[in-house]
């Protein structure tokens, strides 16, 4: 019998994939998963795509006799149960402080009196606000934050005191967090609490910050999603991807096959206890870049997409990963390049309907004051 591991929020869209690699290399899976209607949809059955040799139990992370109850007989926990998206996150902030920073106190308090081997937590690139830049001397800087009269004007890029435009440059772990939404903040809660809880009671505690993961299974009606699940479920309506700002932005797309695989390796590297690593692709594309060869792979190439020019609050610029650390100490070798993830992703997303809520969900912002 292999080891028994804990997913919470496994039936999800990291979470099912991350079960399937723990399947195929004789683990034995069980799932924790509210199956929260904006994710799965209202009727909250059991994912199609979800491995039937996973044992899922439909609860709350934050009910402490279900967690109890999932952790019964298990040997390691990947954490992955929150409520993801920035925008989202800065109106509905008592919703995702709960989910997000209480779920994983009531985690650690169960773990406590149930303690497992190792504990892997989803954190998240959103963490580091800004990337890393290099200024017009070569020497790396951390960019001070866009002020909003620069955002309303219009002026985009990164500059430093002087007012030189700074170059993206990739961010490694050891840059400081700075915290530009809510949902950031509650995913360095969550980070820091399971590395803080794993180290007081001599549990191996692992955290991984996510960049952008995109692939089969995404929610695609999920306007808080991520944002190739969003432009994918604008083009299958025939309508054009909402880019903010001017599209110039640029960011990590990392296949979840290869997050899947990251997963797998933090569970089983014996290194990497007490260590925070980077999982992207180490490649950086531009939204406009991303939403141009969604439309290209889904034949739709007469769809350009509209740019807003309009910032959304919680936002950053430029950030994309450094991985040589997860290289090094978890073996980590991404092999799903972007061209092939896309084709990857067209094919399943042939014959799927999706709820396009994105402009509301943008209206909603606006309401709110929350884009300029």
């Amino acid at each position: 019998m292999g080891r028994r591991v804990l997913i919470t929020g496994g039936a999800g869209f990291i979470g099912s994939h991350v079960a399937d690699e723990l399947l195929a290399n004789a683990y034995e899976v069980r799932a924790l998963d509210s199956l929260a209607i904006q994710v799965h949809g209202p009727l909250r059955g059991r994912p199609d795509y979800l491995d039937p040799n996973v044992e899922l139990i439909v609860g709350d992370v934050r009910d402490p006799a279900m967690v109890r109850a999932a952790l019964d007989g298990v040997d390691d926990v990947l954490h992955f149960a929150a409520v993801v998206g920035v925008g989202q996150s800065m109106y509905q902030i008592e919703h995702y402080t709960s989910v997000n920073d209480v779920g994983t106190a009531v985690l650690l308090e169960a773990l406590n009196k149930n303690p497992v081997e190792r504990l892997v937590v989803a954190s998240s690139m959103s963490i580091y606000g800004e990337g890393l830049c290099r200024g017009p001397n070569g020497r790396t800087v951390t960019p001070r934050d866009r002020s909003l009269t620069q955002l309303k004007a219009g002026q985009w890029e990164l500059t430093d005191d002087d007012g030189n435009e700074l170059t993206p440059h990739p961010t490694p772990e050891s840059k400081e967090p700075s915290l530009a939404s809510v949902y950031a903040l509650t995913k360095f809660d969550q980070e820091r609490l399971c590395l803080m809880f794993g180290r007081a009671y001599g549990i191996d505690a692992v955290a991984l910050r996510f960049f952008n993961v995109y692939g089969p299974r995404q929610a695609l009606s999920n306007p808080y999603t991520g944002v190739l699940a969003i432009f994918a479920s604008r083009l299958l309506n025939g309508r054009a991807p909402l880019i903010f700002e001017d599209g110039n932005q640029k960011r990590d797309f990392v296949s979840v096959h290869d997050v899947a695989q990251a997963c797998r390796l933090a569970l089983e590297v014996k290194d990497a206890a007490g260590q925070v690593f980077n999982i992207g692709s180490g490649h950086d594309y531009t939204v406009r870049e991303i939403a141009e060869k969604a439309a290209d792979v889904l034949g739709v190439r007469d769809i350009e997409p509209e740019v807003t020019g309009k910032y959304r609050m919680g936002d950053i610029r430029h950030c994309y990963a450094d991985i040589e650390r997860a290289r090094r100490l978890l073996g980590y070798d991404p092999k799903m390049g972007l061209d092939e993830g896309l084709e990857e992703l067209a094919g399943w997303l042939e014959g799927r309907v999706a709820e396009d809520y994105v402009e509301a969900a943008s209206e909603e912002l606006a309401e709110r004051g929350l884009t300029v």
